[in-house]
C-alpha cells in the first residue's frame, strides 16, 4: 500500500505543477501598480484550474504523510525525484519546452538513483 501512496504523491505533485504552469501561461504579465497586483492575484485565486492545482498539492501532502508511515524517509523521499522526470517529459509534450543533452543525462541519473535507493 505504501507504494500506492508514493505514486499518488508523485501524480498529485506533477499534476499541480503542470496545471499551474498552464494557467500562468494563459495570464497576462503581472501589473506594476499595487492595485493591479491585487486584482491579478484575485484572478489567479479565483481560477478553478489553479484551485485544482492547490487541491492537488493538499492531496499530495496527505498521500505523502501516508507514504512515510510505511517507509523510512530515506527510502521514500528519493521517489519524489520522479517528479523531475515527469515534469520534464510533460513540459516538453504540453508546453514545447526544450529537452537537451544535459536534461536527458540528469533525468537518467535521477532514474538510476531512484532505482538504486529503492533496493
Amino acid at each position: 500500500m505504501g507504494y500506492i501512496y508514493i505514486i499518488l504523491t508523485v501524480f498529485f505533485t506533477t499534476y499541480g505543477q503542470l496545471i499551474l504552469k498552464w494557467r500562468m501561461n494563459k495570464k497576462t504579465d503581472i501589473p506594476d501598480e499595487w492595485i493591479g497586483k491585487v486584482k491579478y492575484l484575485f484572478s489567479l485565486y479565483s481560477d478553478i484550474w489553479i484551485i485544482s492545482g492547490f487541491i492537488s498539492a493538499l492531496l499530495a501532502s496527505i498521500t505523502w504523510m501516508m507514504a512515510i508511515k510505511y517507509f523510512e524517509l530515506s527510502k521514500a523521499y528519493p521517489f519524489m525525484a520522479l517528479n523531475f522526470i515527469l515534469v520534464l517529459f510533460f513540459s516538453y509534450l504540453f508546453f514545447n519546452e526544450q529537452i537537451n543533452f544535459y536534461k536527458i543525462c540528469g533525468v537518467f541519473l535521477i532514474a538510476i538513483g531512484v532505482f538504486l535507493i529503492s533496493k
